[in-house]
């Protein structure tokens, strides 16, 4: 009967290990490692990803695009016909938020007066056609960790 406690408690373990697994891969450390198919930076909003693309280039606040790609956790695009969502950001004590609109096939758009700070925060929220809410955390200017890899893990 020791035997077969063990072999459950080994099993308990190989099982837990295997459902942390995805969940660890995809935290916000790991996706700063890897290089966005845009330039932006990737985030995990449920089943996607999120990539969020500021311009980076504009020293004085202004009306700047805004742009927010979705993709399935191997990268492959998803549509964002008939989604909708917001996009805030976070400057300091200054808060501007946006509608997001589809703009393409997995692309959303909104434009927005801010200035390419580093210490921008932003907050995206996004409602996919017959999916639920889902919201994501970006720190897009921020400057990235030094290796990236290139986002064609696969699970």
């Amino acid at each position: 009967m020791k035997r077969w406690n063990g072999l459950w408690a080994s099993m308990a373990v190989v099982a837990a290990c295997a459902a942390s697994a995805p969940a660890l891969a995809h935290d916000d450390a790991y996706l700063d490692t890897l290089t966005a198919p845009h330039g932006g930076q990737l985030r995990m909003a449920g089943p996607q990803h999120l990539e969020l693309v500021l311009v980076k280039d504009s020293a004085q606040a202004k009306d700047n695009p805004v742009m927010v790609y979705v993709t399935d956790h191997a990268g492959t695009p998803a549509s964002t016909q008939g989604a909708t969502g917001t996009v805030t950001l976070l400057m300091g004590k200054t808060k501007v938020s946006a509608p997001l609109q589809p703009d393409g096939d997995n692309r959303l758009k909104a434009t927005a007066h801010y200035a390419s700070l580093p210490g921008i925060k932003a907050v995206v929220s996004i409602k996919l056609a017959g999916q639920d809410v889902q919201q994501a955390r970006f720190t897009p200017l921020a400057p990235k960790p030094a290796a990236s890899m290139p986002m064609d893990h696969a699970h």
